[in-house]
């Protein structure tokens, strides 16, 4: 056996009571309060001193850089552009009347002019494309101590980079260690909660098993959101819930805009929801198999995952049990950067249920949510987001939507989608999210010619039959 120096002895015995005092805290502050759901308003606190800091941060900057002449902050072309919404016919009157005196009216034929109308619309989406750039991070318009958020970051003045290396060390060095911790704990109660609950139908084969299993279904439960509710608080996250009573309900599908994988924590956090997705390996398999033994997940394997009658097939079945809990998709299919919200699916909004519309809006000056999966991998996105302040963001439930009898399922969708994009304060654009990897395809090409021939053609029957 070794024996340990007084010295040693004295670093081990300070080393234990660190670590009782460190596990303490974590369950007195922040495990047990995430399993009643209470909190005592330390992130509160935290938020608005962070808010003071930044604030004097960017005055500070603002002064350095005015009196240095450096530009500040990266050119943004939203709004550069002044767009009217008028049809393609209209502006090519106006093309004409300002050009020559032969009206669209007088001469349908095609005019050499009428090409500066597309010469105009190419040039102005090239310089201010409304669909690439709601894929990627925005500016900041005030600095939040955090580099990646200011490209054109330069030293200042002393003490604002004194400020600045302080943050990084309380980011790296507390609140990342602190973060790993507490995200380990979530995930392992997780598995272990849920395997137990898998684990209490099959080991109880009694005439009471009606009552196992709504003990069963009351556990999950609250293991659920004992777990979510951790995984909150390893982000540093404050959520502010508005309208609670429109949640959703059994038997439903709760849709949402999309911004980056932890909306699906955000939003478990404060109910129960049946997920929908691929079937994956690791460590998200482990997660996936306890969580499906438990509640009734819908997970689909990568060769059935293209089959739109298979997966319409299992949502309408998920639905038309009453009992079941809401199904949580968000039909954008990819993430936006929470400017905006794009094209819905149409595969969810065609199986007949009540649609539950939730509206997610992030407040970037405390941390980026948006996952820009071409740019970052999942690990080095949840490192970016276990080092940024705090995730601050604000949650809309709506009132619950039906389809009409009228309404097709992109009439629908759309609906639904203007809904949410009113609510979260976003843009509401056609685009499909697509398009984030994919060229333009040729039917939107199409389409304007369609427009312009039409124009033409059509204007030229009616003088033909006049």
């Amino acid at each position: 056996m070794f024996l340990l120096l007084p010295f040693d002895s004295l670093i081990v015995n300070l080393l234990g009571i660190s670590l009782t005092v460190l596990f303490t805290l974590l369950l007195v502050f922040i495990i047990v309060p995430a399993i009643f759901g209470v909190s005592f308003g330390i992130r509160k606190l935290y938020m608005k001193t962070l808010l003071k800091i930044f604030a004097w941060a960017t005055l500070r900057m603002e002064r350095g850089a005015k009196e240095k002449n450096h530009q500040l902050y990266k050119p943004y072309t939203n709004g550069i552009i002044a767009k009217d919404p008028t049809s393609l016919e209209e502006e090519i009157k106006e093309i004409r009347r300002s050009g020559s005196s032969k009206a669209l009216d007088k001469t349908p034929e095609f005019e050499l002019s009428d090409i500066f109308y597309f010469c105009r619309k190419g040039m102005e989406t090239i310089m201010d494309d409304e669909v690439t750039k709601r894929f990627s991070a925005e500016e900041l318009e005030s600095w939040n101590l955090l580099s990646r958020t200011n490209y054109n970051f330069q030293y200042i003045s002393l003490r604002l980079t004194i400020l600045w290396g302080l943050g990084v060390l309380i980011r790296y060095c507390f609140l990342l260690p602190l973060r790993i911790a507490l995200a380990f704990t979530g995930i392992s109660l997780l598995v272990v909660g849920f395997t137990m609950c898998a684990n209490i139908s099959i080991s109880t084969q009694t005439p009471q098993l009606s009552c196992c299993c709504r003990f069963k279904e009351f556990l999950s439960k609250h293991v659920h959101l004992m777990c979510y509710r951790i995984c909150v608080r390893a982000l540093t996250a404050i959520i502010t819930y508005h309208n609670r009573k429109n949640r959703p309900r059994n038997g439903g599908i709760c849709v949402a805009n999309h911004t980056s994988p932890i909306d699906v924590i955000i939003l478990a956090s404060d109910g129960y929801y049946a997920m929908v997705g691929q079937v994956h390996g690791g460590l998200m398999g482990v997660i996936q198999r306890a969580m499906v033994k438990a509640c009734p997940h819908i997970w689909f394997e990568r060769s059935e995952v293209k089959d739109r009658h298979l997966v319409a097939k299992r949502l309408t079945e998920h639905v038309q049990d009453k009992s079941k809990l809401p199904i949580l998709i968000f039909p954008e299919g990819t993430c936006i950067n929470n400017t905006s919200v794009m094209m819905f699916k149409k595969g969810s909004f065609e199986i007949g249920a009540t649609v539950y519309p939730v509206a997610i809006k992030y407040d970037p000056q405390f941390g980026d949510a948006f996952w820009n999966s071409s740019k970052y991998g999942m690990v080095t996105y949840l490192l970016r987001m276990m080092t940024s302040w705090a995730i601050v963001c604000s949650v809309w439930y709506l009132p619950a939507m039906t389809r009409e009898k009228d309404e097709d399922a992109v009439q629908f969708a759309n609906r639904v989608k203007s809904a949410i994009a009113r609510q979260g304060g976003l843009v509401d654009l056609l685009w499909d999210g697509g398009l984030k990897r994919e060229k333009v395809k040729d039917t939107f090409k199409e389409e304007q010619q369609k427009l312009y021939s039409k124009m033409i053609v059509g204007n030229h029957e009616d003088r033909s039959r006049s």
